[in-house]
């Protein structure tokens, strides 16, 4: 009996806790700014679209970059060089974590489009 209260027991607890938030592999196309040292930021950037956690391929960097009106942080940047990416159009996937006032992206994988920025789309 008491073998069974206790399964009961931990089956309200696991019922009683939240669920954990998805947290999607996304890809991310913008322009690369360090807005602080250390402190870099994706700006002008895509809306996330779902991705594998890869750099793509070749075929899948766009001739023109896109422009969108996002603004990410992104974390995990120790173990890339994004100092050869500054002022750059690049490709950042991730995962995304959906925050306020801004978004994150905790890269996996950074890709250049374009040696500079498009000009910023209007407001």
């Amino acid at each position: 009996m008491n073998a069974v209260v206790f399964v009961l027991g931990l089956t309200a607890i696991a019922a009683a806790q939240t669920p954990s938030q998805k947290i999607d592999i996304v890809s991310v196309t913008g322009c690369l700014r360090e807005t602080t040292p250390n402190t870099w930021t994706l700006e002008n950037a895509t809306d996330p679209v779902p991705s594998s956690a890869n750099a793509p391929p070749a075929k899948d960097i766009p001739a023109t970059p896109p422009v969108g009106k996002n603004q990410y942080r992104l974390i995990g940047v120790s173990e890339f060089n994004l100092t050869a990416h500054r002022g750059h159009t690049v490709i950042i996937k991730g995962l995304f974590i959906k925050a306020t006032p801004m978004s994150r992206v905790n890269m996996t994988s950074v890709t250049m489009v374009a040696a500079s920025c498009a000009p910023a789309p209007a407001r």
